[in-house]
């Protein structure tokens, strides 16, 4: 089994799970937020939604820069339809999806830098990018919105098993 054929059985399975809970997004409270300096409920589903364009951004390309010298300051979206944003997410799911599975084994261990205006920050292998910037980072942000949908009283659906809404 190649490198990226045990990555995308992972993938695959977290990405469905995501999906099943950013289905569950009430886009009427998007501006809600638990605390003044949580994100909002919209901007965090906005957030999860692209985790998955990390998996090009890490497979396909040498590094990132995430606020580039001389460029306009990036700009956090936060999607207006749950249609909106169960499109963009599937559309990163799948260019992510086809970027894993076209990476040689030997290219994961290639060095791949975040960076910010020219200075890198971080150098980690290729393989890292996809286990770390994709999977643990959209586990993490699932995780709290799933408490920020528990607040609403939304069923959640079984992540790892049952939930507490039998679902």
């Amino acid at each position: 089994m190649s490198v990226a054929e045990a990555l995308l059985v992972e993938y695959d399975r977290e990405m469905a799970t995501t999906r099943r809970v950013l289905e569950r997004v009430p886009m009427h409270l998007a501006s809600w937020r638990p605390h003044e300096k949580s994100m909002t409920l919209g901007r965090l589903a906005s957030h999860l939604a692209e985790i998955p364009e990390w998996g090009v951004h890490g497979c396909a390309r040498d590094g990132i820069d995430v606020a580039p010298p001389g460029a306009p300051s990036p700009q956090r979206v936060t999607y207006g339809s749950l249609e909106e944003l169960l499109g963009v997410f599937d559309g990163h799911v799948t260019t992510a999806r086809a970027a894993i599975a076209g990476t040689p084994d030997a290219a994961f261990t290639h060095p791949w830098s975040l960076k910010r205006a020219g200075a890198v920050v971080l150098t980690m292998p290729r393989l890292d990018v996809v286990r770390i910037w994709v999977l643990n980072h959209a586990i993490h942000h699932r995780g709290q919105l799933s408490v920020y949908l528990r607040l609403h009283d939304v069923p959640l659906p079984g992540i790892y098993g049952p939930s507490a809404d039998g679902r």
